[in-house]
């Protein structure tokens, strides 16, 4: 139904009206128009109440003023899906839109948006300008203005879509739900986003994560150059601007961000064509030194690294090509090179274990027709077990050799910077399917003391305090077993004196006040004292420069401290702030008194395990530095990492904490020691875990259960790094229980299959082990759909383990979890040959009703709300 259907030539109404005729829809189109029996030919109703039947979809093309009633008529009429074309929603109508929608679980794509494409069944639901052609690439976008300007660019490059969706203000349906369902869609090969913001992060990513591991997600994130809108006091406030978290939520999430409409879909096609990369090493093969340095150039500025040619590689290359070669990277086969020469240098590269991937560049030549030297490329690209890249120079002559590389499958670019930009997306894709996949080492865990830090906390809010003073910042760091150096609080000199005396000379003599947070900026810090009398002199010279350049700064005394003498420790920072849109994050990099000029950072999402802290650490020059150097001996990198770790599950406790630097953190080969600190908190309004864009691993669901025969074991939530014994879980299973598991024996899963069953995100997966010291017995897991309607189940239990009363408590252990969070139905699928599977899903309340041909059956059970 298109309400507001038009014959007026260029109102909405009558391009969507025209755009769904000419895209070919079979299904019946009713336009609603008062005042027209007919339009485009088709006959017209005055009003919603009138249509004959229920429409799947009906797009609004009225003003913004009438469309809560029109909704409020299609939601009293069944209708499920709403495009609101319309501009110009206030707030208070959008509020009035989801009552109106959600009683009858009708869902609302915009307002203020183009509409909605799905090219394989015709629909051109939308008043954009030409209609997109079917294909593999599913695209959303906030912008409107994007959404034409990418229909032109694929229209022009042949590119055909299988969705097409503009999210106009995401009302209700956002990127979540079209990730979702995209990532779901068999049609769907690639999805291209352009972002502007996200109103739910946690089900952005949530979604972004599930889908990336089975096909590519390429995003444009709009507003790099937005520091967000944060008023912040600290160090990490000041260094971390949003589009920094933006950057690290989407490589935690797998997607490749890209910065342009043609990078874009770039990026999607050298994704499809160019194969798995192995690293990052890039060798160049060209005909002229020129392209090969502007090559070179690209990829340096870019961060990324040439190969270095083994001796034999060079042997071989030196056995036919002409004295005059570059003898390295890149390989400059001179420009009189001929088809045969060109395709033998890239075999031969190619072959190189240290390339991981090459980089053809062809200037046009008289010596030979270009595209002869193309077909030679392809034939020797066949033959390489590395992608082979491709970058015809020119416009004219190197028309076809590109045609012939895109029928052969080649990726192919215009320039050698966008060769190399492409170059570096497959590397950074990579890394975050990488991320996607690893198994984090385990390591010891380490016993918090939330409670402590919490008594801390309240005693300053009660006080009516948001920035805690440095005994109060130390007692809540030493709480999550960050070390600190050894402090003293002094009222005045003479206390500061006996501090000084107590702790051991030298010592460091800093002022205390609420008021001052930064206390090197106001002459607020002595270091070295090495008597009394030193100190007492001290504390006076502090007290006149803080009156004198802080003037109305409250002082409450001083801090005594110990002098930490690491002459060889690297100064660190490592902090925390809360994003507008993703929550709190964490940022690491080098620290001192010139943090801000430094710019060196890196910033991460909790939570943190350890791998993902040092991945977070090397995206700094400092972590290179910490490796060690000349005389100076590597810093303990595992207690950097733990200190990061053991931040992230501060954020995770302790809601109330908006703020957090420590600055210095000193590291070196003894370990890390914090030497100064600031925090501010904030009352709570919610627990810590809910404020995080990625749910935690929730303890709170472990619990204990005793078998039939006494057997004690205890159930969790898996954890990555329980793949090793989730492997041996399988080994441990019978045949028939891998066949009536997974619907026919396979073999071993590979670690890619593994990582995808063990790292979940907790939110829309859930899967309980029942563990045994380090052994894994069984395992139940839940996938729930996006509207919490219900969720697949699966179980599996070792098979010495079955009868064991292991199964229905693990089966019961997942029905109270789903019904705690609402949803809906546990169903799943069961070979009916599964005697015992049948048995027990029916003795927990689940309905089994068989197939046609009496194969399978389908388990159900509706819960109820706990």
């Amino acid at each position: 139904a298109v309400i507001g259907a038009s014959r007026r030539p260029g109102s909405i109404g009558n391009i969507v009206m025209r755009n769904i005729r000419e895209a070919g829809f079979e299904g019946p189109v009713l336009p609603v128009n008062p005042h027209h029996d007919s339009v485009a030919g088709v006959l017209a109703y005055p009003d919603v109440a009138s249509l004959p039947i229920v429409p799947d979809l009906a797009v609004i093309c009225t003003p913004a003023a009438t469309v809560v009633e029109v909704v409020e008529q299609l939601a009293a009429r069944g209708t499920r899906a709403v495009a609101l074309l319309s501009a110009g929603v206030t707030a208070e109508d959008k509020e009035r839109l989801r009552d109106a929608a959600q009683p009858h679980v009708m869902r609302l794509l915009g307002p203020n948006c183009v509409g909605v494409m799905v090219p394989r069944v015709g629909l051109n639901a939308t008043f954009a300008h030409a209609s997109a052609a079917p294909g593999k690439l599913g695209f959303a976008s906030s912008s409107g203005a994007l959404c034409t300007a990418v229909l032109d660019w694929a229209k022009a490059s042949g590119i055909g879509m299988s969705s097409f969706v503009s999210l106009g203000d995401a009302l209700d349906v956002d990127f979540g739900d079209t990730v979702d369902e995209m990532g779901n869609d068999p049609d769907t090969r690639a999805i291209l986003l352009y972002i502007e913001s996200v109103a739910d992060a946690r089900k952005f990513l949530t979604a972004a994560r599930a889908a990336s591991r089975n096909k590519p997600i390429v995003a444009i994130k709009s507003g790099r150059g937005d520091a967000g809108e944060r008023a912040a006091r600290s160090h990490t406030g000041a260094l971390a601007g949003s589009d920094d978290v933006w950057d690290y939520a989407l490589r935690r999430a797998g997607v490749l961000r890209v910065d342009t409409i043609g990078q874009l879909f770039d990026a999607v096609e050298t994704l499809a064509r160019a194969g798995d990369l192995a690293g990052d090493r890039l060798a160049v093969v060209t005909n002229g030194g020129g392209p090969g340095v502007m090559a070179a150039d690209t990829l340096g500025t870019d961060g990324g690294r040439l190969a270095e040619l083994a001796p034999e590689t060079i042997a071989a290359l030196d056995a036919f090509l002409p004295d005059a070669w570059s003898r390295a990277d890149p390989v400059d086969v001179i420009g009189d090179a001929t088809p045969e020469r060109l395709a033998r240098s890239v075999q031969v590269v190619a072959a190189d274990p240290g390339v991981d991937a090459v980089l053809v560049l062809y200037a046009p030549s008289a010596v030979a027709d270009p595209a002869e030297v193309a077909r030679a490329v392809v034939q020797a690209a066949g033959d390489a077990d590395v992608p082979v890249l491709t970058c015809w120079l020119g416009r004219d002559r190197a028309v076809v050799a590109r045609r012939v590389f895109t029928e052969a499958g080649l990726p192919t670019y215009e320039t050698p910077e966008d060769a190399v930009t492409a170059f570096r997306h497959l590397v950074r894709f990579r890394a975050s399917q990488e991320l996607l996949r690893e198994t984090p080492p385990s390591i010891a865990g380490f016993r918090a003391e939330p409670e402590a830090a919490r008594a801390v906390i309240r005693a300053a809010l009660d006080a009516g305090r948001d920035w805690l003073d440095e005994p109060e910042v130390r007692a809540v760091l030493s709480a999550y077993g960050v070390p600190v150096v050894a402090t003293r609080t002094a009222r005045d000199a003479r206390e500061a004196v006996a501090c000084a005396e107590e702790l051991g000379f030298p010592v460091a003599l800093k002022v205390l006040s609420p008021d001052v947070l930064h206390k090197s900026d106001v002459g607020g810090v002595v270091l070295d004292l090495a008597d009394a009398d030193a100190v007492a002199e001290a504390a006076a010279a502090i007290t006149r420069r803080v009156e004198r350049l802080e003037p109305g700064a409250r002082i409450e005394g001083f801090t005594v401290q110990e002098m930490a003498h690491r002459p060889r420790a690297h100064e660190l920072i490592v902090g925390a702030s809360v994003d507008p849109v993703f929550g709190p994050f964490l940022l690491f990099g080098q620290g001192g008194t010139a943090v801000e000029l430094l710019d060196d950072r890196s910033v991460a999402l909790p939570p943190l395990n350890v791998h993902l802290a040092r991945e977070m650490a090397s995206r700094t020059r400092v972590w290179r530095l910490l490796q060690g150097y000349r005389d100076r001996p590597a810093a303990d990198l595992d207690e950097v990492a733990l200190v990061l770790v053991r931040l992230s599950q501060l954020l995770v406790d302790l809601p109330e904490v908006v703020e957090l630097d420590v600055n210095p953190l000193l590291a070196d080969e003894s370990g890390v020691l914090a030497l100064d600190a600031r925090l501010r908190v904030e009352r709570a309004g919610r627990p810590g875990a809910e404020r995080l864009a990625i749910r935690p691993y929730p303890r709170e669901l472990e619990e204990d259960v005793v078998l039939e025969g006494g057997r004690l074991v205890r159930l969790r939530p898996i954890r990555p790094e329980d793949e090793p014994a989730h492997r041996e879980l399988f080994r441990r299973l019978r045949p028939e229980d891998i066949r009536f598991r997974f619907g026919h024996l396979v073999r071993e899963p590979p670690h890619s299959e593994l990582a995808r069953y063990t790292q979940i995100d907790y939110d829309r997966e859930m899967a309980f082990i029942a563990v045994d010291g380090q052994q894994t017995l069984g395992v139940v897991r839940a996938v729930t759909d996006a509207d919490n309607a219900r969720a697949d189940l699966s179980i599996v239990v070792r098979a010495d383990l079955q009868g064991s009363g292991l199964g229905r408590a693990l089966l019961d252990k997942m029905i109270a979890y789903a019904r705690s969070r609402g949803t809906g139905a546990l169903t799943g699928r069961v070979p009916a040959a599964n005697d015992r599977m049948t048995e027990l899903a029916r003795s927990a309340g689940f309905a089994f009703t068989p197939s046609a041909d009496g194969t399978v059956g389908e388990l159900d059970a509706r819960l109820e709300l706990g």
